[in-house]
């Protein structure tokens, strides 16, 4: 059995998209054990490169691609590794660590996207020729990398709601969004014009090869320098607003399955590829009205108690008694009880899933059976449901996502690239 794999573990983790390939055994790896890169005061060894390699051909294939050649992929991995290192050495540095715990459950979220448990997970991987206490190490430091990134993130400034207006007023916010893969020839900061004279042929090759029928997933896992580079370059959904100008200025004139002309940015020189394209769409929430009656858990009253004083409201309700009066009467719920029990209109899951379930299975005017959440015993009469547009305030919230989103990305790129400028590092690959 292949276990789901990727190369950056902390997306996987956090997000849920792990996607493991098989390891080399021991007896491979062990025979190329040699230093392949210096990164500060730590090395990487061509025992983890070759890992690291496998996972990333592996995932290549399964997407129906084929593997650029094995000079540019080791190159392009082995990057990603110093990288992933230097963040690790910035992160102990500065304080964070992972405990066992929050390494536990990473497997165990690791474990339940691939059905299965953590005693199999384990198993699997000793059977590929994984370690698992390396493995637990691995993913202790993806971890590590993500807090460390999200320190940087944390660290901005707040959105203000003039940042949020102009956004929602400009054009490029409303004019749908498209699905799009970034690839990126780097200039560093004060470069020479030599450096981005060479830069500029760079692009312009790997434009050349594109023309002549090169995938750009592979053109970008060959080639480009961009953190999302071993994903094929593949950024995803994005309205126009939330990118660079630069990419806004060329993406309007291209249709899905085309790519850009080489573009400047400060970052370096891109070609950018719409993948897909979609209309923003109304927003609706649905949303309930009802009566609530609640009988609380205390001192005087126990969980048996508080069944059986629902149970015999509920039958009173049966034989139609006021909903209002016995809510009046009875319940504890101090924001309700002194207008009838009337909650007003609520989302479905604002007061939780089983208030959710409750009523989604009513008709309106009917009454639910005695029920027990945390805070005690309910009885609830569905009074109302309707679907309100709540577009205006999706698009707000996604307008101070898009510009967080933004500023996160901007800061985390700049964050990472000045770290691997700084880093004293040598590369010990053949050629």
């Amino acid at each position: 059995m292949k276990i789901l794999y990727s190369s950056f573990l902390a997306t996987i983790v956090l997000t849920g998209g792990l996607i493991l390939a098989p390891r080399p055994a021991p007896a491979q790896t062990t025979q190329l054990d040699e230093i392949v890169a210096l990164v500060d005061d730590d090395i990487i060894l061509r025992s983890e490169l070759d890992i690291a390699i496998e996972g990333i051909e592996q995932r290549i294939r399964q997407s129906g691609s084929t593997p650029p050649p094995q000079d540019l992929l080791e190159k392009q991995v082995l990057e990603r590794l110093i990288s992933r290192k230097l963040q690790t050495q910035r992160a102990l540095r500065t304080g964070i660590r992972v405990s066992d715990s929050d390494i536990d459950q990473a497997m165990m979220n690791l474990a339940q996207q691939n059905n299965l448990t953590v005693a199999q997970l384990r198993q699997v991987l000793e059977q590929d020729g994984e370690d698992f206490t390396e493995f637990r190490k691995s993913i202790g430091e993806e971890i590590m990398g993500e807090r460390l990134r999200q320190r940087v993130v944390n660290s901005m400034d707040p959105v203000s709601e003039t940042e949020v207006e102009i956004l929602l007023a400009s054009e490029d916010f409303s004019g749908g969004e498209y699905d799009i893969s970034n690839l990126q020839i780097g200039v560093p900061d004060g470069a020479t014009p030599t450096q981005i004279a060479a830069a500029q042929v760079r692009i312009d090759e790997i434009y050349k090869e594109l023309q002549d029928g090169m995938s750009f997933e592979s053109a970008a896992i060959s080639f480009s320098e961009s953190q999302d580079a071993l994903e094929g370059g593949r950024i995803g959904w994005r309205d126009l607003s939330s990118l660079p100008r630069e990419f806004a200025e060329a993406l309007r004139e291209l249709q899905p399955g085309q790519f850009s002309e080489p573009i400047r940015s400060p970052a370096g020189f891109h070609i950018v590829m719409v993948n897909d394209w979609r209309e923003n769409s109304q927003i609706f929430a649905e949303e309930f009205r009802a009566n609530h009656l609640l009988i609380q858990m205390n001192e005087l009253v126990d969980a048996e108690q508080a069944m059986e004083i629902s149970r015999g409201l509920h039958e009173e309700l049966e034989n139609g008694a006021d909903f209002g009066e016995l809510a009046r009467e009875y319940s504890d719920d101090n924001t309700s009880a002194n207008i009838g029990g009337d909650l007003g209109w609520f989302t479905a899951q604002q007061y939780g899933e089983r208030f959710a379930v409750m009523l989604a299975g009513l008709e309106d005017g009917e009454i639910t059976e005695p029920f027990q959440t945390q805070v005690g015993w309910h009885i609830l009469q569905r009074t109302g449901f309707r679907e309100t547009d709540v577009t205006s305030e999706a698009m707000a919230n996604r307008a101070r996502q898009t510009i967080m989103q933004r500023r996160a990305e901007s800061e985390v790129e700049a964050f990472i690239r000045q770290m691997r400028e700084e880093a004293f590092v040598e590369i010990r690959l053949p050629g």
